[in-house]
């Protein structure tokens, strides 16, 4: 992996299938849901361009609505039956419509979806971040594997606080002021 710090300028967030009827089954879901929200707040806080995809929502629900309530303003979803977020032609052009080169990702599950798609932006020459604690399988075993793999296939992976403040930068500022309470 060729070293890179996570800016807001050139990052963008994509949320992976955090959904009413898988969120449940996932080992940590209470944290998860959580971190989810942080990241979702800190996105509209600083203004960092969030894209979030659905698993065959007709089965396996909306996203979790707590979770829906957070997100940024408009931000864009997208239907997939693929596991990797890459296999859906539409996916290109959210990333795309970004004009953001680093990829924070999150979601579930950890070793399917998550694994597939950083995989494949790895492959595209994107970098990417994996927020690890706001990202969970039903195996906490799979999921730590799969983190692993990530990280050694060139994926910076790191809690969810590390990106937050990453974005941020500095404190003092009224962003850091408001984002400071997810903390406390």
């Amino acid at each position: 992996m060729i070293p890179f710090r996570l800016r807001r300028e050139t990052a963008c967030m994509v949320m992976v299938d955090v959904q009413d009827r898988l969120l449940p089954a996932i080992s940590g879901a209470e944290e998860i849901r959580r971190n989810t929200v942080k990241l979702a707040t800190a996105a509209r806080v600083l203004s960092v361009p969030f894209v979030y995809t659905e698993q065959y929502p007709r089965g396996l629900g909306p996203t979790d609505g707590e979770i829906l309530a957070a997100l940024p303003e408009g931000a864009p979803r997208m239907e997939k039956n693929t596991f990797s977020c890459c296999d859906e032609a539409a996916f290109e052009e959210l990333l795309q419509g970004t004009g953001r080169s680093v990829t924070v990702i999150f979601g579930i599950e950890t070793h399917i979806c998550i694994l597939a798609t950083v995989l494949d932006l790895l492959e595209k020459g994107r970098k990417v971040v994996l927020a690890s604690d706001a990202c969970g399988s039903r195996d906490p075993l799979k999921a730590e594997r799969a983190l692993s793999a990530m990280a050694a296939a060139g994926a910076l992976v790191v809690p969810v606080e590390s990106v937050i403040y990453h974005l941020m930068g500095r404190s003092g500022t009224p962003e850091f002021k408001e984002l400071l309470p997810l903390f406390k």
